[in-house]
């Protein structure tokens, strides 16, 4: 699990593609002491975990599935990449709970600069319009962001001068791909409210319905 707050960036120095998965190296453009093998990373927002290690890079195994939700089947070598190391417990949540499992891919439509911001505007498939909501939490590419605006397919994002110094979402243009995960807790209320009593199914004495939510301010 992370926070979406990078540490740093790293540059993709080799991939190995096989039948149906791949290996990534990825060196690490920060000091990263203490890192070790079996460490779980997060690359541009994928949780992987590292299998091998040389003096200045990471080796991590890709699998089919990951491939098929995310961009790191799109990159190649010498792009750059967002990094983070798992949070600790005793570590602060700065951003919000990232778990590095991509929901699915964006598309920058729009990159506007603002005052001493940037605004990205982010197309998504309309299967995950139901998870975004304004002043919500989203990740892109890795990155906690606070959503400010959005629609059934797509989404506003402000980057701060620090965020854009420290990861790669300034470095991108229209029409590039990002990697999309959205809030857990929204994807844990929906099931909660839309999965059917059933005589076979223990039911859950939590006694969270819609008409429950509503009477406490969810949802206004």
């Amino acid at each position: 699990m992370f926070t979406g707050l990078a540490e740093g960036i790293g540059r993709i120095k080799g991939m190995h593609r096989m039948q149906d998965h791949m290996e990534i190296c990825v060196a690490p453009l920060f000091e990263m002491a203490g890192c070790k093998l079996g460490d779980s990373v997060s690359v541009s927002g994928v949780c992987l975990t590292v299998s091998r290690m040389e003096a200045d890079a990471l080796y991590m195994d890709v699998s089919g599935e990951t491939l098929s939700r995310s961009t790191l089947g799109l990159m190649k070598q010498g792009d750059h990449v967002n990094l983070e190391r798992a949070l600790r417990l005793m570590d602060r949540l700065g951003g919000h709970l990232v778990l590095g499992h991509v929901d699915g891919i964006g598309k920058i439509t729009k990159k506007e600069a603002q005052n001493n911001s940037w605004l990205l505007r982010i197309e998504i498939p309309i299967s995950l319009s139901r998870y975004i909501i304004k002043k919500g939490s989203i990740a892109v590419d890795g990155i906690s962001l606070t959503i400010n605006a959005c629609e059934n397919e797509f989404f506003d994002v402000n980057i701060i001068p620090h965020t854009g110094a420290e990861t790669t979402l300034l470095r991108k243009n229209v029409g590039e791909p990002v990697n999309v995960e959205t809030d857990l807790i929204g994807k844990y209320v929906e099931k909660l409210l839309l999965t059917e009593p059933s005589e076979k199914r223990e039911r859950t004495s939590s006694g969270v319905t819609l008409e429950t939510l509503l009477k406490y301010g969810f949802g206004k």
